[in-house]
C-alpha cells in the first residue's frame, strides 16, 4: 500500500498543486503534469455527462494495471486527485483530510488568489504530516 502522488486541479482544469511521495511513478516534466491534469479534467467532465442514472459528479475512481486514481470533487469544482497503489484502501479518507487542510491553510490565507498555484508552507506541512513519504 502506497500513496504515489497528490494533485489539486482548479475548476478550469489547471494544475495548481502537485507533489510526489513514493517511488513508482515515471518522472514527468511540469508541462506533462499540466497536460495530464487538463486531460483528467476533460475525462471527468465527460463521465459526469454519461451517467445513465441522471446527474452524476463524474468519475470517482480510475484504476490502471498498477495504480488507482481517486478523485474528490468539491462544491466549488476543485478536484483533489490521489494516485495510489491498487491495495490502498484509505484514499477517500486521506482526500477528505487533504481537502480540510486545503480549506484551513490555503483558502483562509488572505494572500492566496483562488484558482492560482498553491504556494503555502502551512499546506505543505499539513500534507507531509498527513501523507508523509507515502509508504505505510
Amino acid at each position: 500500500m502506497a500513496i504515489f502522488s497528490l494533485w489539486v486541479i482548479n475548476k478550469a482544469g489547471g494544475l495548481v498543486y502537485q507533489r510526489n511521495f513514493a517511488d513508482g511513478l515515471a518522472q514527468l516534466t511540469s508541462n506533462e503534469y499540466l497536460v495530464l491534469a487538463g486531460t483528467l479534467h476533460g475525462i471527468h467532465a465527460i463521465t459526469s455527462r454519461l451517467s445513465p442514472a441522471g446527474s452524476s459528479s463524474g468519475a470517482q475512481v480510475i484504476e490502471g494495471e498498477s495504480f488507482k486514481m481517486t478523485i474528490l470533487l468539491t462544491a466549488t469544482g476543485t478536484k483533489f486527485v490521489l494516485l495510489t497503489s491498487l491495495a490502498e484502501a484509505t484514499a477517500d479518507s486521506v482526500l477528505q483530510r487533504v481537502y480540510e487542510a486545503y480549506a484551513d491553510a490555503v483558502m483562509k490565507n488572505p494572500f492566496h488568489t483562488p484558482e492560482m498555484p498553491i504556494r503555502s508552507e502551512g499546506f505543505d506541512t499539513r500534507i507531509t504530516s498527513l501523507i508523509g513519504t507515502g509508504q505505510p
